[in-house]
């Protein structure tokens, strides 16, 4: 599986987030790198302006560096899209 910048794809993502114990929220900001991660408040902030490119790519990212299990969800899906997404383009 490849990355897909889609807004379908993009989706699959943010449901990764909401599955999880982290907020996802869109802001308008001055992030260097498009996304800050607030850990102890469990808070992650995507530059609203980010073309879809952008925040598909600054999610994977927070993704690799959150280090999520699989286990850690409920839903099979998420499960499934985390692992394929581990292998093809989280490399830890």
């Amino acid at each position: 599986m490849a990355v897909k910048y889609t807004k379908h794809y993009l989706d699959k993502l943010e449901n990764l987030f909401a599955a999880s114990d982290y907020v996802l929220r869109y802001e308008k900001g001055n992030f260097k790198s498009g996304y800050c991660v607030l850990r102890d408040t469990k808070i992650v902030i995507i530059n609203k302006y980010f073309p879809i490119e952008g925040k598909i790519n600054a999610l994977i990212d927070i993704i690799a560096e959150l280090d999520f299990n699989p286990q850690d969800f409920s839903e099979k899906s998420n499960q499934d899209f985390l692992r394929e997404l581990r292998q093809t383009t989280l490399k830890f």
